[in-house]
């Protein structure tokens, strides 16, 4: 069958029906193109504006400035040297020493004395008006016109070992009667002390020399007080 007809009016020759469906597909496929670059472009603007916004700006850093800072050592000083002190050594005496501590020994008259007797009860010696065997006037108080009796031979008396013990001092008063031939007749004792110092100081005052007192230089008898110290060293 001969599909060709005549040719019409402005008709060059007759019709290619093959030619006509390849145009048409050229024409549709070029609108596909088109299409899908327009869709492509409509997808980029809308994501395109995301890739084109600026990153944030990076928070302003403060630069702190560190500055290093080195101490001097101090200066060492030799330690001070302390001397080390000299112990005192303190004497001990010697509790039973061999000689016998001096004691003092008071020879003058004691005027008046108003003494209380010794507190622990120590025995009095008294003293008789006319001490027996003594024949002659009666011993005298010292007063004016008698001369005192004078010491010639007054050994110290011993300190008792129970009273060195414990540390006793103090003295002894005694009133003696000086004969006329300057002897120790009789003793009372007015204040004494305890721990046997009481006995000691009768025993060596009864073994004490004195010259006699006088009266217009006659040998006369008198009351003497006598004050025997103990002190200890």
């Amino acid at each position: 069958m001969d599909l060709r007809g005549p040719l019409g009016p402005g008709s060059t020759g007759p019709i290619d029906l093959g030619a006509e469906a390849e145009a048409a597909d050229t024409r549709r496929f070029r609108r596909a193109i088109f299409g899908a670059a327009a869709l492509h472009l409509l997808l980029l603007g809308a994501t395109f504006p995301e890739w084109t916004r600026p990153l944030p700006a990076a928070p302003a850093r403060s630069t702190i400035l560190v500055r290093t800072v080195r101490f001097r050592a101090p200066e060492s000083r030799p330690a001070e040297r302390i001397p080390p002190r000299k112990a005192k050594r303190i004497p001990i005496p010697d509790p039973t020493p061999a000689d016998p501590e001096p004691m003092e020994v008071a020879d003058r008259p004691i005027p008046d004395l108003d003494l209380d007797l010794d507190p622990l009860g120590l025995e009095a010696f008294a003293i008789p008006d006319a001490p027996p065997g003594r024949t002659g006037p009666a011993p005298v108080h010292l007063g004016e016109g008698i001369l005192p009796p004078r010491k010639v031979f007054a050994p110290r008396p011993r300190y008792a070992e129970e009273a060195r013990q414990a540390r006793l001092q103090g003295v002894v008063v005694l009133m003696a009667v000086i004969d006329e031939k300057g002897e120790v007749a009789e003793i009372e004792v007015l204040k004494g002390l305890g721990l046997g110092l009481t006995e000691s100081a009768v025993e060596t005052v009864r073994g004490w020399k004195f010259e006699p007192a006088t009266r217009a230089g006659e040998p006369v008898a008198v009351y003497m007080n006598l004050v025997v110290s103990f002190r200890l060293q």
